[in-house]
């Protein structure tokens, strides 16, 4: 007699940010590996102190979010830092890249600001990147708390004129090197900019991580994370 067929359990991570466009991301690069995961977000779990992000360095950032966001919600946690690192700034915004014309974070005037200071800077001297450090913390098999870092990188150019709709942060100026064209990242579609991105390598990197944690298993029946109401 035939086995019955099994439906795929629906597995949970949680990610340690609001940002839905952010959200939306790692949940559609890590279902390239995992095609039933579910990312929560700081939304659907109950409201915990979020930690400062002090750390000199994006992995340090990362691991301090991921720790807290674990401690908080038992579940596996996954969280990032992320930022643009301009060649003629000494590597500038780089962690301060969210809040770099002031605390309130406007995406609008971080980016004007960088323009306004690479002003004077020739075409070929405008080179930059963006890095990304992906943590991900989790309990193991005997109890013990585990912890990995992955990074990512994307090399390409600052332009002078903001373009496109999609994306966030400093897509709008930023001219990736691995393409064809001369599109900024916000305007190539989700699966180019995934392909190529900064965070979409450093997710094609934890995403065997996650899966070996998870082990097949529903995160929703073993976990203790406080979840809000769907």
């Amino acid at each position: 007699m035939a086995e019955p067929l099994q439906t795929p359990v629906a597995t949970r991570v949680f990610l340690a940010s609001r940002n839905a466009k952010k959200l939306g991301e790692m949940q559609r690069i890590l279902r390239e590996t995992l095609p039933t995961l579910e990312v929560l977000g700081l939304d659907d779990v109950v409201e915990y102190a979020e930690p400062v992000e002090d750390q000199p360095d994006f992995e340090g950032n990362a691991l301090v979010k991921a720790r807290a966001g674990h401690r908080a919600t038992g579940l596996p946690t996954l969280a990032d830092d992320s930022g643009i690192c301009v060649d003629a700034l000494n590597g500038m915004p780089g962690v301060l890249s969210a809040r770099w014309s002031g605390t309130s974070k406007s995406d609008q005037r971080n980016n004007e600001l960088l323009l306004e200071q690479l002003a004077d800077v020739p075409d070929e001297r405008r080179g930059a990147e963006f890095r990304c450090a992906v943590a991900f913390v989790h309990s193991g098999p005997d109890g013990d708390v585990v912890e990995q870092v992955v990074d990512g990188v994307m090399r390409g150019r600052v332009i002078r004129e903001l373009r496109g709709e999609g994306g966030f942060g400093y897509d709008v100026l930023f001219v990736p090197d691995e393409q064809d064209g001369e599109l900024t990242s916000a305007e190539m579609s989700s699966e180019q900019k995934d392909a190529i991105s900064h965070r979409g390598k450093s997710l094609r990197k934890v995403a065997p991580l996650v899966t070996a944690a998870l082990g097949g298993v529903s995160t929703g029946s073993t976990s203790r994370a406080p979840i809000t109401g769907d």
